[in-house]
């Protein structure tokens, strides 16, 4: 039976393949995507390719389909069910697979899936995506022959593994938001084996959310965690979003540690191992970020965001460590380069477990700022990346301060803003950040500005003022 397949255009994402289940995704898309990646690495030499799912109420259709669709291919499947995406990256590392591919939505609506890929160790991702696109719009895949499929249970193995590099001095009271999300059930096998008393807040694995959305860069969805560390005196509270690679932490006042300045105390831990190493963080990063690597002795390095844009990165300049203002962390110095909310966390309680003082006051040692949030707004596919480049060439005839790794991240005495192009949405993505409220004002208004020369209306930044 010959076979071809057409994807909805706007499933092919920079980073993974995503859509809305039966609008945008369905079955038959996740069977040509086992068929053609599976195509794709049997054509590299490879056969092997590991396979897991998160907690969506769409995800084992979908697993079902793409596992259908491997084999087809003549891949030899090794299904390791429902858990975390790093769990996946987990597997594909210590099982020696040629291919891994995770069906999951992230931290996006419960009506959303996608998938996660990786072929040799390394992400698969942008050019890789689209020629995994072209090959199944005009059937170049290898002949139907018939591979093998099989389960394995690789939790023991990961939650192992994430004890072995805990380094706590004294047992901490934890506060943990699952958020219903993939992770719930490795996330209490963990727990019960680390020191300390550990409260873990709706573990159970649900694809309707019904607690909050699995976002933790989002405030108003830590507001059940930041109520239960204070009504316990926890020492720190951590969440994690719906496929768990990414983290967020709450101080033991309640307060929120933004993706740097969780980075920071990481970096800082890291480099008493490793002196002089370069620290990555992406270009929507604090400046306080870049200042404090410095101090602690380290090299720091903005780079693009993107999760497999960063992995890429540190494996090119051998970075121990990198992460981003959404909460993705990548440890390289006893871990293995991929984003693992839950590796980081029992990392980061290991270093707040040495502080000798709360987290509360390493926080509020750290330099204060005001910044926007993350301000996302339309922009057409079409127009978002000329924008950037006209906006770039007008700072450039000015003699701006302005770095492009990224779009355009301009420095002034105020501080510095951001405009750059979303790699996997019609949006342009914007941030400022000063060390006053005037300066803040100055640097909205610059932003205001270019967006105008460009011939779009400046979104309303009044009240997008925030500490840091």
């Amino acid at each position: 039976m010959s076979f071809r397949h057409d994807f909805d255009p706007t499933s092919l994402r920079e980073y993974d393949i995503r859509g809305i289940v039966g609008k945008t995704l369905h079955p038959e898309d996740a069977f040509a995507i086992g068929r053609t990646f599976a195509s794709m690495i049997i054509r590299q030499g490879g056969r092997s390719v590991v396979v897991g799912f998160d907690g969506r109420l769409s995800s084992p259709t979908l697993e079902d389909a793409l596992v259908k669709g491997a084999v087809e291919s003549g891949a030899d499947v090794i299904r390791i069910g429902c858990g975390p995406t790093p769990m996946l990256y987990f597997a594909s590392v210590a099982l020696k697979a040629d291919g891994a591919i995770m069906v999951t939505g992230s931290h996006n609506p419960p009506d959303y899936n996608g998938f996660k890929m990786m072929s040799a160790g390394k992400p698969f991702y942008g050019d890789q995506i689209r020629e995994l696109g072209h090959l199944a719009a005009v059937g170049n895949v290898v002949p139907a022959t018939e591979g093998t499929s099989r389960s394995e249970d690789i939790s023991c193995a990961y939650i192992a593994r994430l004890l072995q590099d805990y380094d706590g001095s004294r047992p901490l009271k934890v506060v943990w938001d699952n958020g219903n999300s993939a992770a719930g059930d490795v996330l209490c096998r963990l727990v019960e084996k680390l020191p300390g008393e550990h409260t873990v807040l709706f573990p159970e694995i649900d694809g309707h959310f019904p607690n909050h959305h699995p976002d933790p860069t989002v405030p108003k969805n830590l507001q059940d965690l930041i109520l239960k560390v204070k009504d316990t005196g926890a020492d720190l509270g951590i969440a994690f979003d719906g496929d768990a690679d990414r983290i967020g932490v709450v101080d033991n006042q309640g307060q929120i540690l933004w993706g740097d300045q969780i980075l920071v105390l990481l970096a800082r831990d890291v480099l008493r191992e490793y002196p002089g190493a370069t620290i990555i963080a992406d270009v929507k990063a604090s400046k306080v970020f870049f200042d404090e690597v410095e101090k602690a002795g380290g090299q720091p390095l903005m780079w693009k965001t993107g999760h497999s844009l960063v992995k890429t990165k540190m494996a090119e300049t051998k970075a121990p460590l990198a992460g981003e203002m959404s909460g993705h962390i990548f440890f390289a110095d006893k871990w293995y380069g991929f984003d693992d909310a839950l590796y980081a966390a029992v990392r980061f309680i290991g270093i707040v477990s040495r502080l000798g003082q709360p987290l509360s006051q390493v926080r509020r040692a750290l330099p204060e700022t005001v910044s926007t949030p993350e301000l996302r707004f339309d922009c057409a596919d079409t127009r978002k990346f000329d924008v950037i480049a006209e906006v770039a060439k007008r700072l450039r005839s000015e003699d701006a301060d302005v770095s492009e790794i990224d779009g355009v991240r301009v420095n002034t005495e105020d501080g510095w803003w951001l405009l750059r192009a979303s790699n996997t949405q019609a949006v342009l993505v914007a941030r400022a950040e000063a060390l006053t409220h005037e300066g803040l004002d100055r640097l909205k208004n610059a932003l205001a500005f270019q967006l105008e020369a460009s011939g779009l209306v400046a979104p309303d930044f009044s009240g997008e003022n925030a500490g840091h």
